[in-house]
């Protein structure tokens, strides 16, 4: 559908894409990927049309409709949600104006034998045939469908989209675009303002009802679900691969290392060549074959290897200074904006070490929370902060914060104190910004960029508890590997505002779910959480059909059985895997308090033979103590969770 020819961009003097050529078809579903200040950007720009080459173009045929979605953009914010959303279909109703037109210009029309009036007649029939094919009598139940699916409530339908924050109202953005249903999506980081709910229905949306995408984004887990093909932009070129970003990985490795073995056996080849040339040069009797060789050597199409962008983010976080055992403690933790209720009687207690996720939709309070703590807002409750807890945090708009006029060198300056000062341009080298990086002005960088600098002012004080909101908006994959590592090393205690499912994996150990009014916490990492919560949605489902007298009766009889028919085969074997997890869990916690029995039991027993070994079998036995306290508390809260799965 879409042919990029030849293209070429450059900007002061420095290339971007060199001669850079590939086609978009229909159907496709492509990723853009590279690392940050590679061009993928820009490549959306040029295609969407708004900005021009430096040379070659790009060819879109007049009846193709490309819808872009940009990071950034101005909102309009004089009318209601519905009613802006409803902008969707402005097409459509200039398409039913014309029709109107028509129709009432025929009805005055008396000249029914002339060539104007039969003009007329086919212009009506094209103009209904078109309003029938827009599918116009459903657009009020897209419209209600794409806003649930991209976390409206009903409720907000007339709100003033002005009352909303600026990542509600690029869903709206959003919605508009899928509901115009263009031949080509361009989408420039569509996940960065949605949860992972909303997140889960757009895969949905773009695998099943759109035509071809073109999108960038550094989740992973919404690429890989959703593309089928990865172009990779480095070095100012690309490189077309017809798999998801996994298999692209494993393929692209396998690229280098074959491009590596060719253009080391070659290199062998002109070195013995070379000294084959130098050794006989100046004896008569081997001119023939020097002369043969140095052709031979002309003729050499010499190999080269891609080159491969080395760089990489140095990120860890200074050694935290020890707190108390327990950085926060919530007792009956409340928040309301008047009569709006965010939040209530959130009761919960994150210990020293812990890595937990805040999940749940928009606007359910995970950022309200994070302020709360750092004591930004007044609550309701019991919030209290451990002895000698000293936060790190990093707001979810900290990038935009930045002095925008400034260089990156006087950015860091400003903030360094004592020895610091004298490392500066080292740790701007750590973090990609060596060189002449490090003299450029905020206002150029990229998103990524951005929150990379932002993440050094983070990193120049010890602190150890960090409060990390919406961290990977804008880093690459690679960044967002490094930092993920720099986490999990991070010996402090540390809780992650996210809805990157991929990032979270492994990385927290208990998730605090936001929604309704309720603060619910999760034992388990990310995907534990998700499982269940396709359990819990499940069960919801059953209960809100109602069931006839008679098969009521028959399931009071025989509960069990009505408990299996209701489920398909699919189902059963997820909720199968569910409990065997769950199973798993109390095996696990029942073992590891016999562990901890155990050693209390030895401890106790030299106690009483009075051996305190100057005082730390003391602090262990009060260590293991607690160890075991915590221990029973697991135990209990996963056989609660086998049980109901049982009932």
């Amino acid at each position: 559908m879409i042919s990029i020819q030849n293209l070429s961009v450059e900007f002061s003097s420095k290339s971007l894409f060199d001669d850079i050529n590939y086609v978009i078809n229909k159907r496709d579903r492509i990723a853009l990927v590279g690392k940050n200040g590679v061009g993928k950007s820009t490549m959306l720009k040029i295609i969407a049309g708004m900005q021009l080459p430096t040379k070659g173009f790009v060819s879109v045929p007049n009846d193709i409709k490309v819808g872009y979605l940009p990071q950034q953009m101005i909102l309009n914010d004089h009318q209601s949600v519905i009613k802006e959303v409803r902008c969707a279909f402005d097409h459509i109703d200039k398409l039913q104006k014309e029709l109107d037109d028509a129709n009432a210009a025929l009805l005055e029309r008396t000249d029914y034998e002339s060539e104007e009036y039969h003009k007329l007649i086919d212009k009506m029939s094209h103009l209904t045939e078109m309003v029938a094919m827009s599918g116009s009598e459903n657009c009020e139940a897209e419209m209600e469908k794409t806003l649930f699916g991209l976390g409206f409530v009903r409720s907000d339908f007339e709100r003033p989209t002005s009352e909303f924050s600026g990542g509600w109202r690029m869903r709206i953005e959003l919605a508009k675009l899928l509901l115009r249903k263009p031949d080509v999506l361009l989408l420039d980081e569509p996940t960065n303002h949605l949860d992972i709910e909303s997140i889960q229905w757009l895969e949905n949306f773009l695998r099943t009802k759109a035509d071809a995408v073109v999108l960038v984004s550094h989740d992973r887990a919404f690429i890989d679900n959703v593309t089928t093909r990865t172009i990779e932009i480095t070095c100012g070129k690309i490189y077309d691969y017809q798999v998801n970003y996994s298999k692209f990985v494993e393929l692209r490795k396998e690229r280098i290392e074959q491009q590596m073995r060719a253009y080391q056996n070659q290199q062998k080849q002109i070195q013995d060549t070379e000294d084959f040339i130098e050794r006989f040069r100046y004896k008569a009797t081997k001119s023939v074959q020097v002369q043969s060789r140095i052709k031979q050597l002309s003729k050499i199409d010499r190999i080269e290897v891609d080159e491969v962008d080395n760089s990489c983010l140095n990120l860890k976080f200074p050694p935290a200074p020890r707190s108390g055992d327990y950085p926060i403690i919530a007792d009956n933790l409340g928040k309301r904006y008047g009569e709006h209720q965010v939040f209530a009687d959130a009761t919960f207690t994150i210990k020293r070490g812990e890595k937990v996720a805040f999940v749940g939709k928009n606007g359910e309070g995970k950022s309200t929370l994070v302020k709360c703590i750092m004591s930004e807002i007044p609550y309701d409750g019991t919030l209290k902060l451990g002895h000698n807890v000293k936060i790190g945090y990093f707001a979810q708009n900290q990038a935009q914060l930045l002095d925008q006029e400034i260089t990156v060198f006087d950015t860091i300056d400003r903030v360094a104190v004592g020895d610091i000062r004298t490392k500066i341009r080292d740790i701007l080298g750590a973090f990609m910004f060596g060189g002449e990086a490090s003299d450029k002005k905020v206002k150029v960088l990229s998103g990524g960029e951005k929150t990379r600098l932002a993440m050094i002012k983070l990193l120049l004080e010890p602190v150890n508890l960090l409060i990390l909101d919406e961290p990977t908006n804008h880093l690459d994959m690679r960044t967002k590997d490094v930092l993920k590592q720099a986490i999990k090393d991070f010996n402090g205690t540390v809780i992650v505002v996210s809805h990157d499912r991929e990032f979270l994996d492994g990385l927290a150990e208990k998730v605090y779910e936001f929604g309704g009014g309720k603060i619910r916490e999760h034992l388990g990492g990310i995907y534990d959480f998700l499982e269940n919560k396709k359990m819990e949605s499940l069960r919801e489902l059953e209960m809100s059909q109602p069931q006839p007298a008679k098969q009521a009766s028959e399931a009071a009889k025989e509960p069990d059985k009505k408990e299996e028919r209701k489920l398909t085969y699919a189902e059963q074997r997820e909720r199968d895997k569910i409990i065997k997890r769950a199973k798993k869990k109390v095996e696990d916690s029942e073992a590891k308090v016999t562990e901890l029995e155990s050693q209390l039991a030895e401890i106790e027993a030299r106690l009483s033979q009075g051996d305190t070994d100057n005082g730390k079998l003391i602090e262990k036995y009060t260590e293991t103590q607690k160890a075991l306290e915590n221990a029973m508390s697991v135990w209990e809260i996963t056989n609660l969770e086998y049980e109901e799965l049982n009932q």
